[in-house]
This record gives C-alpha cells, structure tokens and sequence, in this order.
C-alpha cells in the first residue's frame, strides 16, 4: 500500500507567490467523499487523474493514496459524473530545503481560503518552515478537499 504522509497549514500572506517555482490551475471532484474512501478526478493543467485515498490515521497525518493518469479527456467526462462541489484553485510549487510546499489559493465558493501542505517520509521528519507559513490544520477535517467540496470556505468561515 502506498502511504501518504502529509502535513497541512493555513497560509498567513501571499509572499509565498515570489518564491514559487511554478503554478498551476486544477479543478477536482468527487465521485466518493466518504471518509473511509474518497474517489477524486481531478484535471491539473492538461493531465487527467483519478485518485483513491483511504481514511487517516489517529493524527490525520497519514492515509493510503493510490493515483494513476488518465486521459484529460476522460478526466473531463468523470467531472460531470461527481458528486456536487467541484473544487478549483490554484497550485503553486515552493522549495524549502529539501521537500516542496504545495500552496493552493482556492478559488469559487472556498475564495479567501489558501493551504499549504508538505508531503515527508515519515511523521517526524524535521523541515523548514516558510515566514508565510501559518497555524497547521493537519487532522481538521474542513480543510480536507473532499470536505471543502460539500461544505465549502465561504460557508463556514465566518461562523
């Protein structure tokens, strides 16, 4: 099984944009967002994806992921089947020693709303942490795409 080890935190300022190496546009759903196992499609720039993630473990830290390309084309079609609550945003791509940030600026229903995670070998691995870099919200449910995508930013934040 594939793990995904990840770690995500809310962003404090957009000064993160001039030490991107590049950014790209990606819009997802969902065909399954149940926690136990959420089935995404998603469209990153001008390649297809379907992805499988299992649920995470007791520190929200680690859950099983399995991804495989497919055809944009056939990316597209699986988005008119998903559930509602299609998620787009923005990606940007930021080295900080040796791992990246994958910031995304949430655009539609979660506009306001910017995450940035990192992807580490192993649960206590040590890493840099970016002066833009705000409160983790890893193990928080809302900020989980499949939950964004019914229970967006916009709805939520100010209650």
């Amino acid at each position: 099984m594939a793990m995904e080890i990840e770690r995500k935190f809310l962003v404090k300022h957009e000064g993160f944009k001039d030490e991107a190496r590049c950014k790209t546009r990606i819009t997802q759903g969902y065909l399954s967002s149940v926690p136990e196992r959420t089935v995404r499609v998603r469209v990153k720039g001008d390649q297809g994806f379907i992805t499988i993630k299992g649920s995470s473990n007791d520190t929200g830290m680690s859950r099983y992921e399995w991804e495989k390309r497919i055809p944009v084309e056939e990316a597209r079609e699986l988005l008119r089947l998903c559930e509602p609550g299609i998620i787009d945003k923005t990606r940007y791509l930021i080295d900080a020693g040796e791992y990246t940030f994958e910031v995304d600026v949430f655009h539609g229903d979660n506009e306001g709303l910017i995450i940035a995670e990192i992807e580490l070998p192993d649960e206590d691995a040590a890493f840099e942490r970016p002066e833009w870099l705000g409160q983790e919200v890893t193990g928080d449910n809302r900020y989980y795409n499949a939950m964004l995508s019914s229970n967006p930013y916009q709805s939520w934040k100010n209650g």
